[in-house]
């Protein structure tokens, strides 16, 4: 950025440029699962007949974002709420520093550990691949690890605008490439309003029991 100093938030200039390392890992991730998602969702294995529907309205040969449009609102808030669980356990240090502090690492998400031995799962090495990784490799592993990032962030940015039938070489010139119709920038377009009196009736019978 050029900047050779960067305090923002009430943190100080170590501390904010964590806070933005951490930032930029955490978007490269969700953007590579992203970009693999669409990928899948847009074979025919995926968004073809199944003999078991996936989910309640599920319809069949439709882009990814319809996909997404057609899952039950409660369906929809259930994963919602599961990746704001994942979110807000992120956030504990765990065996490190946060990553806004000395020592911290940005881009370290602490293992799932239970009080059972089974429980125990690392999201970020869940096989142990990288177990004896020497400082050296892990480095080189984190550098190919941003620039994938960034690269899936600039891909599905490229998908999401070529669904919508703009020109995006290469992808405009892929015959068959998914459209969509909707704005991807509203999760909810159309239901949320429709489905808040069953959201309503389905909290209150949870909660009365």
């Amino acid at each position: 950025l050029g900047c050779s100093k960067m305090s923002f938030w009430t943190l100080s200039n170590e501390e904010t440029i964590g806070y933005l390392r951490h930032a930029e890992i955490k978007h490269g991730r969700v953007a590579m699962a992203a970009f693999l998602g669409f990928c899948v969702q847009s074979l025919d294995a995926v968004k073809g007949a199944h003999s078991t529907v996936p989910y309640r309205g599920y319809v069949e040969n439709v882009s990814p974002q319809e996909q997404w449009d057609n899952i039950p609102v409660i369906g929809k808030l259930q994963i919602l709420t599961f990746v704001g669980m994942l979110e807000s356990y992120g956030e504990i240090p765990g065996e490190v520093p946060h990553y806004t502090q000395p020592g911290g690492i940005p881009g370290y998400y602490p293992p799932l550990v239970g009080k059972r031995p089974e429980l125990l799962f690392n999201l970020y090495d869940p096989f142990d691949f990288f177990v004896d990784d020497d400082a050296e490799s892990k480095e080189r592993g984190l550098n190919v690890e941003l620039n994938n990032g960034r690269a899936a962030q600039l891909a599905i940015m490229a998908m999401l605008t070529a669904s919508k039938g703009l020109i995006v070489p290469p992808l405009d010139a892929i015959e068959g490439f998914p459209k969509y119709s909707g704005d991807v920038m509203v999760p909810f377009e159309g239901q949320l309003h429709v489905a808040m009196p069953e959201l309503a009736a389905w909290t209150e019978q949870t909660l009365a029991r």
